[in-house]
């Protein structure tokens, strides 16, 4: 089960936290995708980014 975070009083889920950290990882990867200009070998970059993001959150809930 997730644990909730408290912060301050406030709860936020654990979900956010997730997210953010897809986030991080994902400009992470971005620099990687401007070295080897990514965008050369896909039709849409934006788009192949966000399914990118959301295969990394994916992962992140289903590991930690």
């Amino acid at each position: 089960m997730y644990q909730d975070i408290h912060i301050g009083g406030v709860l936020i889920s654990s979900f956010v936290a997730y997210a953010l950290a897809a986030f991080v990882i994902l400009l992470g990867l971005r620099r990687v995708f401007a070295y080897i200009r990514f965008s050369r070998y896909v039709a849409n970059a934006p788009l192949a980014e966000a399914g990118i993001y959301v295969c990394v959150l994916a992962l992140l809930i289903a590991f930690i």
